[in-house]
This record gives structure tokens, C-alpha cells and sequence, in this order.
């Protein structure tokens, strides 16, 4: 049994910070509706495109259903109602206003089912000063501190982190809080709204918070790289410590002038360290080398070298799964591993195209008849991408 099975979960989101979201609770086996505008979420045009399905896409919504609604068509937000009645979550990124614009806040919905639990992300919270501002992850790592401090760690400046941290960090957290208060849903019978604010997500993950509120000077504890046999190698940990263990166990001598200063002293010792690591025949040897002095060492290596390690192919990180082309694509494996239970994506599941499921929610969650679904068709409220029905039918 998977964890949250039987959960009904509406994904009103977009791009990444929501979808993220419903995409792990899909995985911890709860449905997953994505609710999707016509023009289709814009990462549907992110990364290698097959069979109509964008690698980005895919990655953050797979196994998800899919029900195309023009909310600005008349009937559009009332149909998002209905729905919302029947299910137990609702997440949605949108800018702070738009819900409530189309008759869809939180008040609005609580009046109809009481028990929903609605996790709304956004960049500056839904109310305060900044609530109304655009918010984008680099928004969000500049605001945050981190690309200051990274400025100050590569001495030089920085435009952004090479991933979206801020958005799968108000992701983890906004599912966490989920989970709570779906268990004060069960306990009590009532629902209530997480206000996830993605700059209170990224401070409170933020391990060196401390320093700016202690008012300290930031000192880095990152890797240091080396020249290696075949390739470049990276230690953590303090310097002092690494030049320590490699004098005491391997005997590693620096050739610094009798008197000099601590700058200098360290040039001659990285001197002596990358001379020494590049020293050996082979790699292994390398390796052994730095597990005798129990220093923790990591090969720099590419996102698919790292889908390809020992661990990651002995842990499944990644899974094959039905790319709609005739053949597979992988996509990353949720990472939780339960004693008991099941979680993650199956190799039969699949990426919805727009539309693909209304007449199967619509009639599975309201009981609505093929007439109904085929009247909002034609008034603009259903959108139906074209080729979806072939690929429900068995054709593609």
C-alpha cells in the first residue's frame, strides 16, 4: 500500500514549485489531478520534446491526470468548484489575488467542502507588502542572501545558482505542511490554508542562517578541488585538517621558505597536495590514498555520470518509463524507501497531454455523463489537446 492512497489532490500550478509538490504526492500514491490552462503550462516547451512531451514536463508531472478548464470562460471557475468539493487537497502557485479573482480563494472553497486542505506558494507570501511581486527562483536566491554569499565564497560576483533551489524548496516544505494538516483533517474534520512563502522556505533551509542574524562574517565550508590522476578531485573539510592527515599518513612536506606567512605557507601546501594526487598510477590508487587519511573525497562529475554511479543504479534513482514514442525515456525516482510501504513512479506511467483525462475525472469525481463533458467541450470551458483522444483510445 502506498502512503496516501485514496487522497484526491487538484494541481492548479505551473512550472515548478507546485508541480513539484504534486508530483511527490502522486508518487506517495495519492490521484493527482493537474488542472491546466489551454495554453498549456509553459514547460511543456523545456527540454527534449517526444511525442509531444517536453523532458522538463515530464519530469514534474508524470502519473499526474489531466483536465484542460479556460477559467475565463463562463463556467470555467465554477467547474474548478465542483471538483474542489470532492477533493482533499488543492495546490496552486499563481500570483496572490488571481484565485480569488476567479471566486476560487480559499474562503471561497472552504465553504464548500470544509475539510480541503489548500496549499497556496508564492514568492513574498499572500499578504504584506510584497505580496504582489513577480517571483521567479533568482528573485528568490538574490533576495535570500545566497548569491552574496557566493560572491564573497568565489570572490567574484554571481548571477544565479544552476538550479531552481528556491522553488523545490517551498515545494518540500509546502508538502510537509500538507501532510500536517491533513492529519488535523482527519483528526478534526477541518481544513485550512498553508501559506508557503518561498524567501521563508529558503531562509529557514538557509544552514548558515545563523550568521547573518548573529551578525558574523560568512566563512565557507565547501569543497576544495585538486588535480587528480585522469580529472580533478574534491575534498570537504577544513584545510588545516586535510594538510594534516596527508603530513601525518603519507608524510606530505611543503618546500616554504624558513619565516614565511600563512598565505604563503598555504600556496606552498597546495602545491605539495596537487602534486602528491596527481602522483598516482591510477585513480584507485587515489582514492585509497585519501580513505587512509579518512578524508571525504567526491568526483566532479556531469548530472548523467551521477545517474550512472554505483549508488544511484544500485538504488534505482532513476526510472524507465513509457515516453508515448514506442519506446522509454528516465525520468528521476522519488527518493523515499519505505520499510513497508510503496512510493514512486511506476515504468507504466505516463505524462498527461492537455485534456487527456476530462471525461474519465469528470465522470469518476462528479458522475458526469459524456453528454456533459462534450456540451463544456464546445462551450471553451474543456480543452482537449489534439491527438489526446487517439492516445486514450489506443491509437498513438
Amino acid at each position: 500500500m502506498r502512503p496516501l492512497e485514496g487522497i484526491k489532490v487538484l494541481d492548479m500550478s505551473r512550472v515548478l514549485a507546485g508541480p513539484f509538490a504534486g508530483r511527490i504526492l502522486h508518487d506517495l500514491g495519492a490521484e493527482v489531478v493537474k488542472i491546466e490552462p489551454p495554453e498549456g503550462d509553459v514547460t511543456r516547451n523545456w527540454g527534449k520534446v517526444r511525442a509531444g512531451l517536453a523532458g522538463y514536463y515530464t519530469q514534474q508531472n508524470v502519473g499526474k491526470q489531466n483536465v484542460c478548464i479556460d477559467l475565463r470562460a463562463e463556467g470555467g471557475p465554477e467547474l474548478v468548484r465542483r471538483l474542489a468539493v470532492e477533493a482533499d487537497v488543492l495546490i496552486e502557485n499563481f500570483r496572490p489575488g488571481i484565485m480569488k479573482k476567479f471566486g476560487l480563494a480559499y474562503e471561497d472553497l472552504s465553504r464548500l467542502n470544509p475539510k480541503l486542505v489548500m496549499l497556496s506558494i508564492s514568492g513574498f507570501g499572500q499578504a504584506g507588502p510584497e505580496s504582489a511581486r513577480a517571483a521567479y527562483a533568482p528573485i528568490l536566491h538574490a533576495e535570500s542572501g545566497w548569491l552574496q554569499r557566493s560572491a564573497e565564497w568565489n570572490q567574484r560576483p554571481v548571477s544565479d545558482l544552476n538550479l531552481s533551489a528556491a522553488d523545490t524548496n517551498a515545494s518540500l516544505h509546502g508538502t510537509i505542511g500538507l501532510l500536517a494538516a491533513l492529519r488535523v483533517a482527519e483528526l478534526t474534520g477541518e481544513g485550512q490554508h498553508i501559506d508557503m512563502c518561498m524567501l521563508d522556505a529558503f531562509l529557514a533551509t538557509d544552514d548558515a542562517s545563523h550568521v547573518g542574524l548573529d551578525d558574523l562574517r560568512y566563512t565557507p565550508a565547501g569543497g576544495l578541488v585538486w588535480e587528480g590522476v585522469d580529472g580533478p578531485i574534491l575534498t570537504a573539510g577544513d584545510f588545516r585538517w586535510i594538510w594534516k592527515q596527508l603530513h601525518a599518513v603519507h608524510g606530505l612536506e611543503d618546500e616554504a621558505p624558513e619565516g614565511a606567512d600563512i598565505p604563503t605557507k598555504r600556496a606552498y601546501r597546495e602545491v605539495a597536495i596537487n602534486k602528491f594526487l596527481g602522483s598516482f598510477d591510477t585513480r584507485a590508487e587515489m582514492y585509497e590514498a585519501l580513505d587512509e587519511c579518512n578524508l571525504a573525497w567526491g568526483d566532479i562529475k556531469t548530472t548523467a555520470q551521477a545517474y550512472e554511479s554505483p549508488t544511484a543504479a544500485h538504488r534505482g534513482s532513476s526510472v524507465a518509463i513509457d515516453a508515448r514514442d514506442g519506446a522509454t525515456r528516465r525520468v528521476p525516482q522519488t527518493p523515499y524507501r519505505f520499510s513497508k510501504s510503496d512510493s514512486g513512479v511506476q515504468p507504466a506511467d505516463v505524462a498527461p497531454y492537455r485534456g487527456e483525462h476530462n471525461s474519465e475525472v469528470l465522470l469518476g469525481w462528479l458522475g458526469s455523463s459524456d453528454h456533459e463533458v462534450e456540451a463544456l467541450l464546445r462551450a471553451g470551458v474543456l480543452l482537449e489537446e489534439e491527438g489526446s483522444e487517439e492516445v486514450q483510445h489506443g491509437k498513438a
